[in-house]
């Protein structure tokens, strides 16, 4: 039969709540209540009219369940396909095939041209008998689309950072190969140490991307083993000293007694070095660590270590703390392919810790992360 043909709600005697919770079966033999899900659900019955209109349809919709129960499915969800055409009239869940049983996700749209992400299951009683229920599941796609434009933001960066270090290492070594004699020894030795370098930003881009894969994907693997994190940052700032910043730019304070602290040593060096990096980059003035142990809110009786990295310069404008640790966000225009922060944030909660930003107390950015302190449970 056709779903578009008019009747009463009011002589079907279907209530104007949002569901027939009788009519659901399994649903209300479950105690589940159709509000409860997080997608968007329309049950029509055998006659094609609505008899289930949760809370996640009224809000992609924008349709009210009141207005939606009891009318033709059609007419409670106008779905058209990218080409315009009535979806319901094209797929004809009733009339169709008798050996159809669903019809897979797809993007469909909404009056207006909202696009939503639909699929139907038909619920038959016996394999080729009539459709009992269509049973609609209705995705937002905005999720989607995010996640869809940041891989396209990802491959763009990536193909932007990766374009000019190849460009040189290819220059550079084509000219050498083809005019060897004609370079001093000088020349050579810059143009070999200019390859070296930009062969080093390909490898630390590919080794970013490799963590931001293992972090979205719950694949991080951690080595953990004592660590003195006091002795890290030591280390990390006699290669800032070494590399020319001036020593007296740098003040370390470390609490002592510092508890045990297990941790993969590899990842907490990424960390610091992320965190010194941009203090030294995008600060200014004297760059402050602070190594103490602290007690963790979220575990009575729990111990964390805390490192702060403060700086002095203009810091973070309030509007963009909340981005910080997401992709490709950066706090100058002064390079980087703004993925460090959201690898840092990844490692750092990988250990079961936190990071947080601020505003330092000499006005520039402040960056604090905790991780818990003991011996791994294995070990024990």
């Amino acid at each position: 039969m056709s779903i578009g043909t008019s009747r009463s709600p009011g002589v079907r005697g279907v209530p104007s709540t949002r569901a027939d919770h009788g009519a659901l079966g399994d649903l209300g033999g479950l105690g589940l209540d159709p509000d409860d899900l997080p997608d968007g659900l329309v049950v029509a019955d055998e006659t094609g009219y609505v008899i289930c209109f949760n809370a996640a349809a009224e809000r992609i919709t924008a349709v009210p369940a009141a207005e939606a129960i009891g009318t033709p499915l059609e007419h409670a969800l106008p779905l058209e396909d990218l080409e315009g055409r009535r979806w319901w009239r094209l797929t004809d869940p009733y009339g169709g095939l008798a050996t159809r049983f669903a019809q897979p996700e797809r993007n469909l749209l909404l009056p207006g041209g909202r696009e939503v992400l639909v699929s139907a299951r038909y619920v038959r009683t016996v394999p080729t008998g009539p459709v009992r229920r269509v049973v609609v599941s209705i995705r937002d796609t905005e999720a989607r689309r995010r996640t869809e434009r940041s891989h396209a933001e990802l491959i763009a960066t990536v193909a932007h950072e990766l374009r000019s270090p190849l460009t040189s290492v290819k220059g550079f070594t084509a000219t050498l190969l083809a005019k060897w004699e004609r370079f001093t020894d000088d020349q050579k030795k810059l143009m070999l140490e200019t390859v070296d370098a930009d062969a080093d930003r390909v490898t630390r881009l590919i080794a970013e991307l490799l963590d931001i894969s293992r972090i979205d994907s719950g694949r991080l693997e951690l080595r953990r083993q004592p660590v003195d994190i006091g002795a890290a940052v030591h280390r990390h700032i006699q290669a800032h000293v070494a590399s020319g910043q001036d020593a007296d730019r740098f003040l370390v304070r470390v609490q002592q007694p510092m508890p045990d602290l297990w941790a993969d040593p590899d990842k907490i060096d990424q960390v610091l070095s992320n965190l010194l990096e941009n203090a030294v980059r995008h600060g200014e003035g004297t760059v402050t660590i602070d190594v103490a142990p602290s007690a963790s809110p979220r575990e009575r009786g729990g111990a964390e270590t805390a490192v702060t990295v403060s700086d002095e310069g203009a810091g973070i404008p309030e509007e963009s703390m909340g981005r910080v640790f997401t992709r490709f966000w950066r706090g100058s225009k002064r390079g980087g392919t703004g993925l460090g922060l959201y690898i840092v944030k990844g490692i750092v909660e990988a250990h079961g810790g936190t990071i947080v930003v601020g505003r330092a107390p000499g006005g520039g950015a402040q960056f604090r992360f905790t991780l818990p302190v003991g011996t791994p449970a294995y070990l024990l």
